[in-house]
């Protein structure tokens, strides 16, 4: 292997905020969950994107986090309570580095046209190794180039590649989700007509995989809504450029190929909420009826003339579909500012939910007490 040079929701009730003396934020009261949800300020984290946990024993855990802006990976060690204790700062200097994925003991990060991996990490936090190229053969652009990554059942790695636009037609290596082995060969499409997709992940009990994607720009306020698609199979197309949201077909393309030829999303999402990281809830702190379904981060609108998304929110699934969509977590906006933007989510082993805030540079925590 080669080596590079170290880069060394409801409204129902105000939130009650457990806020830790060293990672206080004044703008964290103005938090609103469902009746009995609490949320903390966890960790500080400059613009937090995508979470990753590591391996959680006895004595706690570790939490790997990317970032777009910061160009730097950090990890977060928590200990047994599940109570962050200590920042480290994994690499610095990286190009967009977003995507982090746990494997084996090993780190996985993107960085645009590469990934790289930093073997043993939990061992050496304190003095990383030097990242070993896993592969450069990625797209280079930075229009929606910040590449999401996860680990499916199969074992391989999945890794997005977003339209290098607005609206085009991108050509085979642009708006698919892609997977290889861990050791970055055996590259191969797995989904096509996808916009920007910034989350996914596996229901646990059909091991199918879900992801959300981003609705194109300039259509309107309220055309064409945020997926949240389901993907049962490789090879399937969800429409992109051609046709939006499952039944609005492009003004630009749309006359090449009719709705009739893709998949339909799973749900339709708020237009513009800018949906990136994605969970299946796990846990079982929160109540029944949370169990099974999906946490979705919106980012929030950047040209919307009355901006949306700026929340978490939750869609219930039975049998396989999708029927119910409804905030969860609500409050980093007021009237036309925001304090705060969801980046991503994760369940914690305990069942709290980890929120990132790339914009307020911090991670919450949710937990449930009846």
């Amino acid at each position: 292997m080669r080596h590079i040079l170290p880069a060394c929701l409801w409204a129902l009730a105000l939130l009650r905020i457990a806020t830790p003396a060293h990672a206080a934020d004044p703008a964290v009261d103005k938090l609103k969950l469902p009746a009995g949800f609490t949320a903390e300020v966890w960790a500080k984290v400059d613009n937090a994107r995508q979470m990753a946990l590591g391996r959680v024993d006895g004595s706690g855990g570790t939490l790997f986090v990317g970032s777009s802006r910061a160009g730097k990976v950090e990890a977060v060690r928590f200990d047994a309570a599940f109570k962050a204790q200590r920042n480290y700062t994994i690499a610095t200097g990286l190009q967009i580095p977003m995507g982090v994925a746990y494997r084996d003991g090993n780190l996985y990060v993107s960085a645009v046209s590469r990934i790289v991996r930093f073997d043993g990490i939990e061992k050496a936090l304190d003095k990383p190794p030097a990242p070993v190229l896993v592969t450069d053969k990625l797209t280079t652009d930075t229009h929606h180039g910040g590449k999401f990554l996860a680990f499916g059942p199969d074992g391989k790695l999945y890794v997005p590649t977003g339209a290098p636009c607005n609206i085009c037609e991108p050509g085979a290596r642009y708006a698919r989700l892609a997977r290889m082995n861990p050791d970055g060969s055996g590259i191969e499409v797995f989904a096509s007509g996808i916009r920007n997709t910034v989350g996914f992940d596996w229901d646990p009990a059909t091991k199918q995989v879900w992801f959300t994607d981003n609705g194109r720009d300039m259509l309107g306020d309220d055309l064409p809504a945020d997926e949240l698609n389901h993907a049962p199979r490789a090879g399937m197309h969800f429409g992109y450029p051609y046709c939006h949201q499952g039944d609005v077909p492009d003004p630009e393309f749309g006359a090449k190929r009719p709705c009739g030829d893709f998949t339909p999303p799973a749900q339709k999402l708020g237009a513009h909420v800018a949906s990136l990281g994605m969970r299946f809830y796990t846990g079982t702190m929160f109540p029944p009826e949370y169990r099974g379904s999906i946490f979705i981060a919106e980012h929030g609108s950047w040209n919307r003339s009355s901006k949306s998304g700026y929340r978490v929110t939750n869609v219930r699934l039975k049998d396989g579909k999708a029927v119910a969509y409804e905030p969860f977590l609500t409050g980093f906006l007021e009237g036309q500012s925001a304090w705060g933007r969801p980046s991503d989510v994760l369940v914690l082993p305990d069942g709290s939910l980890l929120v990132a805030d790339d914009t307020a540079g911090a991670i919450y925590r949710i937990t449930y007490k009846r």
